[in-house]
């Protein structure tokens, strides 16, 4: 697979994970979402140029591609792509336990378990917070062998002695979080929404393939599967989320929104049907038809028009295509700018580049 060329774009993603009537109770709330190259992120550094902060974005969305390719996903003969938590492009703050505890983590919208670090820790990385102390709050419960989210997924199991379930969580880069699997009160914005009995991962041990900020603390999974905060959270906000990603450049805060107010009205509004594959129920799949270039439409050649062939992750900022279509659709970009020669002094990792003053 090959990388488009780079784009700066708003994209406004809504989630319906459930065809369920919104129910009368439904909540609505935001939170910010931290890009990593923001003033706000612990990864930032001012040093950097846009031009590096561009091709430092396509160096990660590559990597993880590749770090990928033993995935099951690959047998996979679409346009397809898989999430490996490098950092994260967006990080969410939150607040656990009673009193509540503030903690730093990675969003990830392609994987389903929210988890932090605990105390007493075997094996963790490094983090200038304190590790959550679960015998410090009051809401804090373990979950037990027998109960319905501990025999709901493969990632769960029992230990030989006790009963207590034990969790273990293995990403496509190697890197893992073993715990165990708990409940607990989850609170946002500034502690005025909370959730109790919030089904999460606690964590200890956890290991990353790669050295990760001090401040961040574990993952939240916001991905379809039936652990993840989206699904748990369930009626209460009707099934829905959204979040508007703006250019890396504009200084308006992201926000990730549940519930009310997540739908878009207006026009040039449109929609299209997220499509949950029971094969990889972790990711939101779209089903590619084509891409328009100039006067011209490059379509994807399928007999399948049910399935999703393609995965939306807020993890990735580029987005991947299979091989012969990357090729037909720089060929058609090609013939629409007017370009005929190549550059000879493409940066790295790019392989089409065009003038930014065209015909």
């Amino acid at each position: 697979m090959h990388p488009l060329v780079f784009l700066s774009l708003a994209l406004y993603l809504l989630s319906t994970v459930s065809s369920r009537e919104v129910s009368e109770g439904q909540r609505g709330f935001s939170i910010d979402l931290i890009h990593r190259d923001s003033p706000l992120s612990p990864f930032y550094k001012p040093s950097l140029t846009p031009s590096d902060r561009i091709i430092n974005t396509a160096l990660r969305s590559i990597y993880q591609l590749n770090r990928a390719s033993h995935s099951d996903l690959n047998e996979k003969k679409t346009l397809e792509r898989v999430r490996i938590p490098n950092h994260g492009e967006y990080l969410m703050r939150f607040y656990i336990g009673t009193p509540p505890v503030e903690r730093l983590a990675i969003a990830d919208t392609a994987s389903d378990l929210i988890w932090v670090q605990c105390s007493p820790c075997e094996t963790c990385f490094p983090q200038d917070t304190p590790l959550f102390e679960p015998h410090k709050s009051s809401t804090f419960a373990n979950l037990s062998c027998d109960s319905q989210p501990c025999t709901s997924s493969n990632i769960y199991y029992c230990p030989l002695v006790g009963n207590l379930c034990l969790y273990t969580n293995t990403y496509g880069d190697g890197s893992s979080t073993k715990g165990v699997l708990c409940t607990e009160s989850i609170h946002f914005g500034s502690q005025t929404v909370t959730f109790p009995k919030t089904i999460f991962g606690c964590g200890s041990n956890n290991d990353f393939m790669h050295q990760i900020s001090n401040k961040v603390t574990g993952i939240v999974g916001l991905g379809a599967g039936p652990l993840s905060l989206v699904s748990q959270l369930g009626d209460q906000i009707g099934h829905k989320f959204s979040y508007c990603l703006l250019p890396f450049t504009s200084t308006s805060t992201i926000k990730l929104k549940f519930g009310n107010d997540t739908t878009i009205t207006g026009n040039g509004v449109v929609s299209t049907p997220l499509i949950i594959d029971p094969h990889y129920p972790s990711y939101y799949f779209l089903h590619l038809v084509g891409i328009t270039i100039g006067q011209k439409m490059l379509q994807v050649r399928t007999t399948d028009h049910t399935n999703g062939n393609i995965i939306i992750d807020l993890g990735t900022v580029l987005t991947y295509l299979e091989v012969n279509f990357y090729h037909n659709f720089v060929t058609l970009l090609r013939e629409a700018l007017g370009i005929s020669e190549t550059k000879d002094d493409i940066p790295y990792p790019f392989d089409f580049c065009f003038p930014n003053q065209v015909r």
